[in-house]
């Protein structure tokens, strides 16, 4: 006599998760390409069985909560998807379900009590949003006046390490001669942190908050300096569409490059390797802005690792991984930082803060002064010709 396993399937769960994802749950034909190409296969035995999640929460099986959280929406699983399924949005879907039957991560509340009271998901005052800028004198944005509004986001204004991309990015402007102003302790969180863990409800409410902001401003082009903000804000801030247009910082650069407006006169003589950041080359197809960049700038060699641009890895700190602890054997950065170390450089490149943190951590696992961590925003401040004293 064996024991017998009832299940009961719910059809409504089906139709709830139909109608989050635009039916993008009913293409999925179950190939298991998607978890086979999920980068926790590489780091853990245990990895991430996205075909089984997205299979049971079909079915309305229980269970399909268990590793939802793992997800770092780096794309991989999409860009190697033979039917174009959008597994990412998926993710989400299945995320905010698990939201409203609290079936949530650990920590990920106090992430959400942080955007909604300090308006930044790092718990870090309002009223320190701008420390970062400390002695620029930086112009409060006009839109009578300037170029661009430089939106710096929370990453940047709040952590120490990113602060250092956002004044390195200002150098950089002052030195082409653009004309742009930023919003100081008034700039809006974008939301992207809310959007990663799926409480699309909430986003959908910091969203039209921060665009009623731009346009109160007058903000049509804005230059950001995360990856994650220029997604946002390009792809999921429909209310914004008719008039705001987004560029990531590299892009921007890599304009004023080609306008002859920005130019690097000092030669630094590195080997440099580049790390694409998920959310600018999978997410937005954005893998040559950096490049241009670093070829500009004289005495850089630029040697790529064994994965780069759309198969290159992800470093591990999206889909709200950041706020999350991953123990050091499971971190994708520390695959990365090896991958780097292989190509003879001694310099790693990013454009992400995400990435520049995670990397820079997993770093200190060579030797010392083995690999130095760049966001291609500093190794630019370090070509500027020094002005005279």
């Amino acid at each position: 006599m064996t024991d017998e396993i009832r299940l009961q399937l719910d059809d409504h769960m089906y139709e709830r998760l139909a109608a989050l994802t635009g039916g993008a749950v009913a293409v999925c034909y179950q190939c298991g390409t998607c978890t086979a190409s999920c980068p926790w296969g590489l780091v853990r035995e245990d990895y991430l069985p996205v075909r089984t999640i997205i299979h049971q929460a079909q079915l309305g099986v229980p269970g399909w909560q268990d590793n939802l959280w793992l997800c770092t929406t780096c794309g991989q699983c999409e860009a190697l998807c033979p039917r174009g399924v959008k597994i990412i949005d998926i993710f989400r879907g299945l995320r905010e379900l698990a939201w409203e039957s609290n079936h949530v991560e650990k920590g990920l509340p106090s992430l959400l009590w942080s955007v909604y009271w300090s308006e930044n998901p790092w718990s870090q005052p309002p009223s320190q949003r701008a420390a970062w800028a400390k002695g620029l004198d930086l112009p409060v944005f006009d839109a009578t006046q300037h170029e661009i509004l430089l939106y710096v986001g929370c990453t940047s204004s709040y952590d120490q390490r990113a602060q250092k991309i956002a004044r390195a990015l200002v150098s950089t402007l002052n030195a082409a001669g653009v004309k742009y102003g930023y919003l100081g302790n008034e700039e809006p969180c974008c939301g992207e942190s809310v959007l990663s863990v799926g409480n699309k409800e909430y986003f959908k409410e910091i969203a039209g908050k921060t665009a009623a902001v731009f346009k109160e401003k007058g903000v049509t082009d804005l230059v950001v300096i995360s990856p994650h903000c220029y997604d946002v804000f390009k792809n999921h801030y429909p209310m914004a569409e008719n008039y705001l247009k987004p560029k990531h910082y590299t892009q921007y650069l890599a304009d004023l490059i080609s306008e002859g407006r920005l130019k690097f006169e000092v030669a630094l003589k590195e080997k440099v390797t580049f790390q694409d950041p998920c959310y600018l080359g999978r997410h937005n197809g954005e893998y040559e802005a950096p490049r241009q960049i670093l070829s500009a700038i004289p005495g850089i060699e630029l040697v790529e690792m064994e994965t780069n641009r759309s198969e290159g890895l992800c470093c591990g700190g999206g889909g709200g991984r950041m706020w999350l602890e991953t123990v050091n054997a499971e971190r994708f950065s520390n695959l990365r930082v090896k991958q780097a170390e292989k190509t003879g450089a001694g310099t790693l490149a990013t454009a992400c803060p995400f990435c520049t943190v995670c990397l820079e951590d997993s770093a200190k696992n060579l030797p010392p002064g083995k690999m130095r961590v760049k966001d291609i925003a500093e190794i630019a401040a370090q070509a500027l010709k020094k002005p005279r004293e």
